[in-house]
């Protein structure tokens, strides 16, 4: 795996983590939250599945990272809120990773400390 794979198999289990660690108040809020925590951890694992396979083609992990995208897009758009904000912006870091710019798409994944205490406000 090259350094730029690394590093966004390296955001994908931040983000795994991220929803992992997101702590719930309210039982509503708390099954939402729990339920999100589960989607999003199963979409950044496939994430990473795909990042594996996609050691000979560059292009695949641009096209698994607008895939990634467009899951935690869908997956926003069954919350409310704040939530559902926190995993759009999640989507747009996954839609930011471009082979032919890693540097914007480090830029994006430097925000992932943000949408986490976003996400954790959200489920606080």
């Amino acid at each position: 795996m090259t350094p730029p794979r690394r590093r966004l198999a390296v955001a994908a289990a931040t983000l795994t983590l991220a929803a992992l660690t997101t702590s719930c108040g309210a039982i509503g809020q708390a099954v939402d939250c729990t339920q999100v925590s589960q989607e999003i951890t199963k979409i950044t694992n496939e994430y990473s599945s795909s990042l594996s396979s996609a050691a000979t083609d560059p292009k695949a992990i641009e096209k698994a990272s607008q895939e990634t995208a467009d899951k935690l897009k869908t997956l926003a758009g069954k919350y409310d809120g704040d939530l559902a904000g926190a995993v759009n912006d999640m989507a747009t870091v996954f839609e930011s990773i471009k082979v032919d710019d890693m540097s914007g798409a480090t830029e994006a994944m430097g925000k992932l400390p943000e949408i986490q205490a976003k996400a954790v406000a959200a489920c606080g």
